[in-house]
């Protein structure tokens, strides 16, 4: 026998619920309309009859009692899987109803300075995609015609066919040939887009980056990519953005890293010195006494806005303590005063300092 607990991955005691899930899934999966797979209409059948019987309670019942049973009357009726898709999806799996290929999606870049990505920018985009045809405004025909009901298929855009299997007669849909799915067929086209009602075309597409936003994230635009075909669902538009190196800031996440260097007595007895913070300007900070090389000052709030979100980074003030590469004759005298004083004994020869004016 069977184990139809097995074709739907479940266990002997799954809920109704749980059954309707796993066959949802699993037939979108292996429906051979949307699988390549030679496998995948054995595979198709198998969970289809696996849900007949398990999502009625008599048959699951007397399967779960080891009763025997007739399966080959689950799908007498022609149409009967096509049915219980029809339940689950709505009109049918696959290209049913008129069902067209949508536009293409399209991909562009943008590039933004830091600044515009911490505040925010509207930015206009140029692209070339296939777009309605103002001619015949998409209808695809001549100026006094119009597109007629396809005698194929009754201007449903698909028909259904028999086809027979090692498991039995299996009804498919499949799109119409003679309209391509469209319902319709264009008698007189229209000269401009020869009936497809497109044209290629070059669009303008204003797009708000939002602030905060990071360097390769791309925004979607639903429905702003290329047109289709009469009447189908355009494509979506992704804008990719690039954020531009500033040389005042290294961005991590949402905090901003600046690097300042100081001078020694800066360094031990402390200074203050300017900063840039973005979309701030240059602000005075304190770098405290008994400063380290290497320290690291945090601004709480001063970086970059969080995406979508309330509050901002950091900003990171990176201490650089920068050794004189020359010495006047008394900067040098009273380092190597300091130098007695700390107990310390540099061996460097004053020839080696390139002397700096006095």
């Amino acid at each position: 026998m069977k184990d139809y607990y097995a074709a739907l991955g479940l266990p002997r005691g799954a809920e109704p619920e749980d059954i309707k899930r796993a066959f949802r899934r699993l037939a979108r999966e292996t429906h051979p309309d949307t699988n390549p797979d030679p496998t995948a209409e054995a595979r198709f059948r198998e969970i289809a009859e696996a849900y007949e019987v398990l999502s009625d309670p008599a048959r699951r019942a007397a399967y779960d009692r080891g009763d025997q049973f007739d399966v080959s009357s689950l799908f007498s009726n022609l149409g009967g899987i096509d049915d219980l898709l029809r339940t689950f999806f709505g009109g049918g799996f696959g290209p049913t109803g008129g069902t067209r290929v949508r536009g293409t999606d399209i991909l562009i870049a943008v590039s933004v300075s830091l600044e515009e990505a911490a505040v925010g920018v509207d930015r206009e985009v140029s692209f070339r995609a296939a777009a309605t045809c103002e001619t015949c405004d998409g209808s695809g025909a001549a100026a006094g015609h119009h597109p007629v009901t396809c005698e194929a298929c009754g201007g449903q855009g698909a028909v259904r066919v028999a086809r027979r299997t090692v498991f039995g007669d299996v009804s498919a849909i499949s799109t119409c040939a003679a309209c391509n799915g469209a319902g319709t067929v264009i008698e007189e086209p229209c000269q401009m887009c020869t009936g497809t009602g497109l044209i290629d075309d070059v669009r303008s597409v204003t797009v708000q980056i939002p602030p905060g936003i990071g360097d390769g994230v791309r925004l979607r635009l639903a429905g702003r990519g290329g047109g289709a075909e009469r009447g189908a669902p355009a494509g979506d538009l992704y804008v990719e953005v690039s954020i531009e190196a500033d040389p005042r800031w290294r961005r991590e996440g949402d905090d901003l890293v600046h690097g300042v260097s100081i001078g020694l007595s800066e360094a031990v007895f402390g200074t203050t010195i300017p900063i840039p913070v973005i979309e701030e300007g240059d602000i005075p900070i304190d770098i405290p006494a008994a400063t380290s090389h290497g320290a690291v000052l945090r601004l709480r709030g001063r970086g970059m806005p969080r995406l979508r979100r309330r509050g901002r980074g950091d900003l990171l003030v990176e201490i650089e303590i920068a050794i004189p590469q020359s010495l006047s004759t008394e900067a040098e005298e009273a380092l190597r005063a300091y130098a007695v004083a700390q107990a310390e004994s540099p061996t460097g020869s004053k020839r080696r300092w390139r002397r700096g004016t006095s």
